[in-house]
């Protein structure tokens, strides 16, 4: 019997919202049901039992439950025969190392900047802290604009792929949240070719940071 993948997540969580371009990318067909803030908290022992870690997104594909969001990308690439994964061996392996490192790496940096300006939480509010988190944010951004340079158009060339999924999202809050920033002429450049693609415009630039 057929099913159709459910993804849960709410919309405008920037990892749902990742999963959710990706869809849209290869054209895959899904239903979604809203966990995490402000919905059905992801603690419930019915999402523990698909997700340990109790965040979003979860993947249920039939008897198949997966998280991670960049791991529900690769999965949905593969599973669909999508293009987003390159044509060889080592381009597959250089979308997963910017996958990775936006993942390890520039999340790791934004979080604190995020949850201060954003979530305004009052357990982020340290001066200090911040700054901190803004300068890495920062120099890592710097990375991002030097091989955008280097590399002409997309992350890794002309091809479209993975990496631009999650790097346009992060390109997005980037220059959402308001603080002092370096011209990062290429970043620029590189968010308004993404504003050409549909799904960017339905889950990237889409008022949400």
């Amino acid at each position: 019997m057929s099913h159709m993948i459910k993804i849960l997540g709410r919309a405008s969580a920037i990892n749902v919202r990742k999963v959710l371009w990706t869809c849209a990318e290869l054209g895959v067909d899904y239903e979604r049901e809203d966990w995490g803030l402000g919905f059905r908290s992801p603690s419930q022992p019915e999402f523990l039992a698909l997700n340990p870690n109790a965040t979003v997104p979860v993947l249920v594909d039939g008897d198949f439950t997966l998280w991670q969001s960049n791991a529900i990308c690769r999965y949905l690439n593969d599973k669909f025969d999508g293009p987003l994964l390159g044509d060889t061996r080592q381009q597959r392996a250089l979308i997963e190392q910017w996958m990775d490192w936006q993942a390890m790496e520039l999340n790791t940096a934004w979080r604190y900047t995020f949850l201060s300006k954003v979530r305004q939480s009052p357990d982020f509010q340290d001066p200090g802290q911040l700054q901190a988190s803004i300068a890495s944010w920062t120099k890592l951004m710097g990375i991002l604009d030097r091989q955008l340079q280097a590399s002409g158009r997309y992350v890794l060339g002309d091809q479209f792929t993975l990496a631009d999924v999650v790097m346009g999202l992060s390109v997005n809050r980037w220059l959402t949240i308001p603080f002092d920033k370096p011209d990062y002429s290429s970043v620029l450049t590189y968010y308004e070719l993404l504003r050409e693609r549909e799904g960017f415009l339905t889950y990237g630039c889409n008022g949400i940071a």
